[in-house]
């Protein structure tokens, strides 16, 4: 009769070393997610423009410019604010 527990025991110890509890990657919150998403914003309409149909005289072009500029000057904040 005691062997029973002692082999769920056995068991129960097997399965805690087989998988090990695993903390999460960064238990911190994301660091400027509005920033983060604007440029993921800005990266979605680049893409937009890139296939647009039409030139638009130009202004398609200066305006894959000026999301490029955009998207890089975001980068730079974020840059700018690393510990």
């Amino acid at each position: 009769m005691r062997k029973i527990p002692s082999f769920f025991a056995v068991i129960a110890v097997m399965l805690v070393l087989a998988f090990p509890a695993t903390a999460p990657a960064s238990s911190a919150p994301e660091r400027h997610p509005e920033i983060r998403e604007a440029i993921a914003s800005l990266r979605r309409a680049k893409d937009h423009l890139e296939h647009a149909a039409h030139d638009f005289g130009g202004h398609r072009v200066e305006a894959i410019r000026a999301t490029d500029e955009a998207i890089h000057q975001l980068q730079i904040c974020l840059d700018y604010d690393k510990d």
